[in-house]
């Protein structure tokens, strides 16, 4: 039997693409072949699965699982819209998503532990579903809210089925009991949320070198304006607070009734907002583009017709 070294590891890897273990255990399950562990790597669906893994994956779906104090929120990623139908993709999804609300948001940790109901890890529950669907698929992120006291409250935009679409809120509100009124609201701040898409919490969230640049636009135009010095900087600190009102999520008009704050509203239901996340699927994924007419030209041999030139 072969020496299985760091390099014969490797070396299977670039091969196949499968990940640096599962390289080792063919290896040892060959006596060291490359050959015999690619082949036992394929039968196992790891190859085939690691070959896709080069592909764009910002479609799939998000989801959330709630408990008591307590939610989380993941994003899963596949190739096409066609597979968040799949109802397969849609229960390992929401699987994900219980698995986090145990372990955390740390996405390795999730991977590594089991899913439930089943005797396979998450990882390899994705890499079976890979080889069964034909899609590259990667769990891409995920969120968890807490309170000492109070609610975390979850919102899914068209939800495809209960906890599971393409936007989903976590909101946050510490309170001194729990109660459906408090649930109610926090929907209603993810509802909000899912509208409105604030960047920070509050005035003491919002990030400095954004605020910097904004500053630095608003002070040109002001100056624009050719109005003196003291001026313009009453007029810039004034476009600032529009500013907060804009991407504060406590500073913004509740979209519920278009005139109250939602600071006002959720202190007059007896809780602090302490917290929010918003997925949306596939955002800051650049998807790829490809132009179907020249892939059927380059697999026939046959040139594609030139775009037509737009008149003048």
């Amino acid at each position: 039997m072969a020496e299985i070294t760091a390099a014969l590891v490797k070396e299977l890897r670039e091969k196949t693409g499968a990940g640096m273990m599962d390289c080792k255990k063919a290896l040892n399950e060959t006596a060291g072949e490359i050959e015999p562990a690619v082949d036992w790597l394929r039968k196992k669906g790891l190859a085939a699965a690691a070959k896709k893994s080069g592909r764009v994956a910002a479609e799939g779906l998000v989801a959330v699982a709630s408990g008591p104090r307590i939610a989380a929120m993941v994003e899963v990623n596949a190739e096409t819209d066609f597979v968040a139908r799949n109802e397969s993709f849609q229960a390992f999804v929401a699987g994900v998503a219980q698995v986090a609300l145990i372990v955390g948001e740390d996405v390795e940790a999730i991977k590594a532990s089991k899913i439930q109901g089943s005797d396979k890890t998450v990882a390899e529950e994705l890499t079976q579903l890979i080889a069964t669907i034909g899609e590259n698929m990667t769990i891409r992120r995920a969120r968890v809210l807490r309170v000492t006291s109070g609610v975390v409250a979850t919102y899914v935009h068209s939800a495809l089925r209960p906890g599971i679409g393409k936007i989903a809120v976590l909101a946050a509100i510490e309170a001194p009991s729990e109660s459906d009124a408090l649930e109610l609201l926090g929907r209603q701040i993810g509802m909000h949320v899912a509208a409105t898409r604030p960047a920070a919490l509050d005035v003491d969230a919002v990030d400095p070198a954004a605020l910097e640049r904004e500053r630095a636009v608003l002070s040109e135009q002001a100056r624009a304006s050719g109005k003196p010095e003291a001026i313009i900087e009453k007029m810039v600190n004034g476009r600032v607070q529009k500013y907060y009102e804009e991407v504060v999520l406590l500073e913004q008009v509740w979209v519920h009734d278009g005139e109250s704050r939602v600071k006002a509203v959720v202190q007059k239901a007896g809780g602090k907002l302490i917290g929010f996340d918003r997925f949306q699927l596939g955002e800051g994924i650049e998807k790829e583009t490809t132009d179907f007419a020249a892939e059927v030209a380059k697999v026939s041999g046959v040139p594609a017709a030139p775009a037509p030139v737009p008149e003048v």
